[in-house]
């Protein structure tokens, strides 16, 4: 896909159940896109695993990947799932770092009242390839001042917006 965007080269080493299962790479499935979909990789085609409600399983990719130093890929819930069904991505996002190399997993949460089935071949994240900066931490005895100051968690209205609509029963 002919892209404007900056590209780098990402080395992946599918395991033996990736290629047995027939799965496409991870791909970017629009000129806009800036995650790759991933899939899950449970065996072969008509596979599946159950996430019970309240339970939390690693998806397994079936994939390893070699990131360049000074590059991550953030691994992100693809929005479609996170609407259209109970299925949350716990630790969003996730990170796989440049020194990994072992196989990647997605982390998935049912906070729905039924089993969900995972199928093989399911689209379940998004790689994101995002560059990284490293701090050069500095201690200090006082930090300079801010419009914000020491607010936090719903200072700036989201909290009170939540207030005003109560009867929808959000959680406050």
């Amino acid at each position: 896909m002919m892209s404007s965007f900056q590209t780098i080269d990402l080395k992946i080493l599918p395991s033996d159940t990736f290629m047995k299962g027939k799965l496409p790479f991870p791909g970017y499935e629009t000129s806009g896109s800036s995650g790759m979909d991933v899939r899950a990789c449970i065996g072969q085609e008509g596979d599946t695993l159950i996430i019970q409600p309240g339970e939390r399983k690693k998806i397994p990719t079936g994939l390893a990947v070699e990131i360049p130093k000074g590059y991550e890929i953030q691994v992100r819930p693809r929005s479609g799932i996170s609407l259209k069904t109970h299925l949350l991505m716990v630790n969003s996002p996730g990170t796989i770092d440049s020194d990994f190399r072992g196989n990647t997993n997605v982390i998935m949460g049912n906070l729905g009242k039924e089993p969900f089935i995972i199928h093989h071949g399911d689209r379940i994240a998004q790689w994101v390839i995002s560059p990284v900066i490293y701090a050069n931490i500095q201690v200090v005895s006082e930090l300079s001042e801010s419009e914000r100051g020491t607010g936090g968690f719903g200072s700036t209205g989201g909290v009170k917006l939540l207030e005003k609509h109560k009867h929808l029963n959000y959680l406050i």
